[in-house]
């Protein structure tokens, strides 16, 4: 039987986030990262969607990702009725040839237009599904090009297939200096763009208020791996001894509690996954009720734990 479709969920916390631009897009507060899966891919993703996470994210880079394999999982998916693709938020990535190896999805020796063109066509190749509309929910610039020219040249192009073969854009690895400049250049703006969340970049905290002021979501990597410290912090302990639910899930809740975060969680242990989703709802329903004091505390105190304002 098919699970709720995205944005059925009860609490302000764990609700979807409404995409700006014509497509209204609906992205997951937790989207499943495919990074570094290799021949597990496939079977991962499936295992994701069957769990309950309705977005996933990949990149058209063979070098870290496996893209073929997220769309078997994917289809595999769809075509035993778990899923419907109006209900799954897909992302992938243009990868410019810095981050490939040899097997990148295009000509090196082509132009910058020329290989956004052959990845993006690659990509939707990838998802194509007999009968139903192709899209993609979103594609990112994995890093910005090697100057600000040809990134502007990478996003155009991008542009040329938005809204009806991509819904949304966005940037992936870039400072508030580029995404700022970017933002003023192009036609479509960025809906979402995608970078650690860690201590060397104070959290980014100042490209994270540029995107609150302009409508545009931020997509967090690394957020565990990098913050160990975070995760075992006075907030998060009592966040998950209040609502029940373990350091992950709380952990989870109060960086999305910094309000315009969605998380990329690349877990590989199906328990997690359920874990994960069912620890968010529960910290946002505890939230809401019984626990809204002790949740603003803590809320406060991680906030100060990062330097937030």
């Amino acid at each position: 039987m098919a699970q709720p479709s995205i944005g059925a969920q009860a609490s302000r916390l764990a609700r979807d986030f409404t995409l700006s631009g014509t497509s209204a897009t609906r992205m997951p507060k937790l989207v499943y990262g495919t990074a570094w899966k290799k021949d597990a891919t496939a079977n991962l993703v499936y295992t994701a969607l069957k769990t309950g996470f309705r977005g996933i994210d990949t990149a058209a880079q063979p070098k870290h990702y496996n893209e073929p394999g997220v769309a078997a999982g994917f289809k595999r998916a769809v075509s035993e009725g778990l899923v419907k693709r109006e209900d799954i938020f897909i992302q992938t990535k243009f990868t410019p040839p810095s981050g490939q190896n040899e097997n990148a999805p295009y000509d090196f020796n082509a132009s910058v237009e020329d290989k956004v063109q052959q990845s993006v066509e690659s990509s939707l190749k990838n998802f194509t599904i007999d009968g139903q509309e192709t899209y993609l929910d979103s594609v990112v610039l994995h890093s910005p090009l090697d100057t600000l020219d040809d990134t502007i040249k990478a996003w155009k192009t991008l542009e040329g297939f938005h809204p009806h073969k991509i819904r949304n854009l966005g940037i992936s690895n870039a400072t508030l200096g580029i995404v700022d400049a970017l933002y003023s250049r192009v036609t479509v703006k960025p809906a979402v763009v995608q970078n650690r969340f860690y201590p060397d970049t104070d959290y980014e905290v100042g490209l994270r208020l540029f995107c609150k002021e302009h409508n545009v979501k931020f997509q967090s990597f690394w957020t565990i791996g990098a913050n160990p410290h975070l995760v075992k912090s006075p907030p998060v302990v009592a966040v998950a001894q209040g609502a029940g639910v373990g350091a992950v899930s709380a952990y989870y809740a109060l960086v999305m509690g910094l309000e315009g975060i969605t998380i990329l969680d690349g877990t590989t242990k199906e328990a997690h996954m359920k874990e994960d989703l069912e620890g968010l709802e529960r910290v946002g329903a505890w939230a809401e009720g019984d626990g809204e004091a002790a949740w603003t505390q803590a809320l406060g105190e991680f906030k100060k734990l990062i330097q937030e304002p």
